[in-house]
């Protein structure tokens, strides 16, 4: 298996993620590295939490002229979350730096005329931000983007799906023609392909496969809400769980406002993310989350899209999103770098098509439901009918023998054992597994004080 250092990165980059205990790289990062380190564009196309932020850092960083103090990478993400992602984890690179690297996030809701002041006296030699503002900076004559070589669009469908792409076009138009595009994305819809064809010669493209549609770390559990108060079963799954960090999901900015106040008033200590927060307060919002001032936060789907928070152990779909897409998304928000992840989706009577849909996918639901306060193995909601399709299979004189069979012996006590034991392992390696990540979490805040 190959390590950072194969890619014959600089000493202080391999200083850098050495400090994250970051040592192998991912799939991703195994095959983009050394085809971004060539100098041509390539269009790199994988799952969500697949590394992608590095596998486009690293070599970028790896080229970077220290010395020279002018515009030289511009990087794109659709929205402000992923902007201050991106920016944090090149921050973090670039202080193991023996000379000063000058980074800057343009994202909106932010002092634009401040920032172009600065832009008069000083370019940085990184830009990362929203689409929207570096086209206003560059418009604006403030941003010399001119001299970039290098040109990073993260996120390519969702920045399609949010209406960006005439702003990363107008951006595009500004760069020499020796440009190195890099394209990243879970996805490539069609409508994105004129815009890769005008500006990307010829680019390397490289799509990783993958077993399935989420990481096999990942356990996917269904809940039905029939019968149920909806707020209050949200709150049981909540309490129950115990998480390090679970994530809720909401489809609506109303049901996140709705949702996060029900479980603050039962004492659960909630952020909320959505587009209904000022910029200062959603800033001041993920600073506390990335400190663990919270242990849940409800978030819209934009979140799914736009947040990275290291330790997410739970993810709790509180209604099916209308686009499957944005389900894998929630889901690949949880058991990421390995880590085991359980993802709660709940669904109500009248939707068994879509999950029927998602299952078509390759996800494997386990059912659960409420007992006793807490989540224990429930029905198959396909129970009935496989039970028809097996009576139907067996020929009379079996049928009989099968029902014969089933009163010679105690009902389920193996089964009850077995669960038993299952579920005290799986408790033993949460608990672990969050202290482990505490344990983390806390050393890393000490080495960087």
């Amino acid at each position: 298996m190959s390590t950072f250092k194969d890619f014959k990165l600089k000493p202080y980059i391999l200083q850098a993620l050495a400090a994250i205990h970051f040592y192998q790289p991912t799939p991703v990062q195994e095959k983009i590295i050394p085809l971004i380190a060539t100098g041509k564009s390539v269009v790199g196309q994988s799952q969500t939490g697949s590394g992608k932020t590095h596998a486009f850092l690293l070599p970028i960083f790896n080229q970077l002229r220290e010395k020279d103090h002018e515009v030289q990478v511009v990087i794109t993400a659709p929205s402000r979350e992923l902007a201050e992602q991106i920016y944090q984890a090149a921050e973090q690179i670039a202080q193991f730096s023996p000379d000063p690297i000058h980074m800057q996030n343009y994202v909106g809701g932010t002092d634009k005329q401040r920032q172009i002041e600065k832009l008069h006296h000083h370019q940085p030699q990184i830009v990362i931000g929203t689409p929207g503002r570096i086209r206003d900076l560059i418009a604006n004559q403030a941003l010399k983007s001119f001299t970039a070589k290098t040109f990073v669009v993260d996120e390519a469908d969702m920045t399609l799906d949010m209406g960006f792409l005439n702003d990363i076009d107008k951006i595009a138009a500004t760069f020499p023609a020796d440009l190195q595009m890099l394209v990243f994305s879970a996805t490539i819809p069609q409508k994105l392909e004129p815009f890769l064809r005008k500006y990307m010669n010829a680019p390397l493209i490289e799509e990783i496969p993958t077993a399935t549609v989420i990481s096999p770390t990942i356990s996917n559990w269904l809940v039905s809400t029939q019968g149920k108060d909806k707020n209050q079963l949200i709150y049981q799954l909540a309490k129950s769980c115990n998480p390090y960090l679970a994530l809720i999901f909401a489809n609506t900015k109303k049901r996140v406002d709705e949702i996060a106040t029900y479980l603050g008033q039962q004492g659960l200590k909630v952020a909320k993310i959505s587009g209904s927060l000022s910029p200062r307060d959603r800033k001041k919002t993920m600073r506390q989350i990335q400190n663990l001032d919270f242990q849940y936060v409800v978030a819209t789907d934009l979140a799914a899209r736009g947040i990275d928070i290291a330790g997410i152990s739970h993810v709790i779909n509180t209604e099916l999103p209308a686009d499957q897409e944005f389900f894998i998304h929630r889901v690949g928000r949880t058991g990421r770098n390995g880590l085991s992840g359980i993802a709660i989706t709940l669904y109500e009577p009248g939707q068994e098509k879509e999950i029927s849909e998602l299952e078509k996918l390759g996800i494997k639901f386990a059912p659960k439901q409420f007992k006793n306060g807490e989540l224990v193995t429930g029905y198959d909601r396909n129970r009935r009918a496989k039970r028809e399709k097996t009576k139907q299979a067996l020929e009379p004189t079996m049928v009989g023998l099968v029902k014969k069979q089933k009163k010679q012996h105690k009902p389920g006590y193996k089964k009850r054992i077995r669960a038993a034991i299952q579920k005290d392992e799986r408790q033993k390696r949460r608990i672990k597994q969050r202290e482990d990540m505490r344990q983390q979490r806390q050393k890393n805040r000490e080495d960087h004080r």
